[in-house]
């Protein structure tokens, strides 16, 4: 799978900036965003394409209340506040485009999907909640491109249908992401181990939406297989938005990219070739031993360095004498042993 220029066969995480709600409905700030995502290492930014009424309805009743940190607020209110506008799209894209970093969007209804395959997106987000949302999701995979799917409302029916409905129109280009729609997500709410399991149960790629507070999370995630990696990020923690209280500073986001980095470089691949036994234990006298002499534990001992007989010919050795003068602090070699050593 390729999202733009980013190959997965080169074993790389792919680590989105997800600016979300973070521009404040500031054109300026949303292209401060790119350009500080991009010089943070992230690999792309992601935008959220909706509007209040793509969301919702404008009714003010108990049913309709946000929640979660947005309990005092209406959801139709809500998306009214954190919406982007969609004329930004075209330019931020452009934008991305001239600095070198990768942009895309979450599609949340039909007419939101295409006007992202308009301007030729080289991937598509589909959010936790949209996950049942069937006719959306095979509209967005009938594209062609690769198809985010976060998980944080799903069961396995859910999946099962969401990944059969791109499947059913020829996309397979599919990677789920573990998601806990909390926000911000407790640790203990986490279930990481979900991410190997999906990828054994579903043979997609497999990542994580994150909304807890701090890294954890996302490093551990890239320890257990995780090859996409989704955190909020907000170009300025000072602005006020809907997002901040669970969204990554500029250092924090640079700080995510380099501790992926060098998580990536310690996975590596099974290893058994060993290291440099230079220091490791051999057998040594540790007297001076006289031709004819037997070994004994007084006269011979394991003790570094390695440059002795390997310690496991140590009982051999002491039904054995001395073949010549053998003088203490001596490495041990077959030529000083009476006996054959296997």
């Amino acid at each position: 799978m390729k999202i733009g220029d980013f190959d997965f066969n080169e074993g790389k995480t792919f680590i989105i900036a997800e600016l979300s709600a973070n521009h404040n409905q500031d054109f300026n700030l949303a292209k401060e965003a790119v350009r500080l995502a991009f010089e943070a290492g992230a690999d792309a930014i992601k935008l959220q394409t909706y509007t209040a009424d793509s969301l919702t309805i404008d009714v003010k009743e108990e049913r309709f209340k946000a929640g979660h940190l947005w309990s005092s607020e209406y959801l139709y209110d809500l998306y009214q506040r954190a919406h982007m506008p969609l004329e930004w799209h075209a330019p931020l894209q452009a934008y991305a485009k001239e600095l070198g970093i990768i942009l895309f969007s979450s599609a949340f209804d039909l007419s939101g999907a295409d006007l992202l395959k308009s301007l030729d997106m080289p991937a598509y987000k589909i959010a936790s909640f949209e996950i049942t949302d069937i006719p959306l999701i095979e509209h967005v995979a009938a594209f062609g491109k690769p198809i985010l799917i976060s998980t944080g409302i799903a069961n396995e029916e859910d999946i099962h249908r969401a990944i059969t409905a791109c499947r059913n129109v020829g996309n397979d280009q599919i990677a789920l992401l573990k998601c806990t729609s909390s926000y911000p997500a407790p640790p203990e709410s986490m279930n990481l181990s979900t991410i190997p399991d999906m990828a054994q149960k579903y043979g997609v790629t497999v990542g994580l939406s994150d909304h807890t507070l701090g890294l954890e999370a996302c490093i551990a995630a890239v320890s257990l297989g995780a090859r996409i990696l989704e955190k909020h990020f907000t170009p300025d923690p000072s602005v006020p938005s809907a997002d901040q209280a669970f969204s990554l500073n500029p250092d924090e986001l640079k700080a995510l990219v380099h501790s992926i980095r060098n998580v990536e470089k310690m996975i590596g691949k099974p290893d058994y070739l060993g290291g440099d036994k230079k220091f490791a234990r051999s057998l040594f006298s540790i007297k001076d031993i006289a031709t004819g002499e037997p070994f004994t534990t007084e006269n011979v001992r394991s003790i570094r360095p390695g440059d002795g007989l390997h310690p496991r010919h140590m009982k051999t050795l002491l039904q054995a004498y001395a073949t010549t003068d053998i003088k203490r602090g001596t490495p041990l070699d077959t030529t000083m042993v009476s006996v054959e050593l296997i």
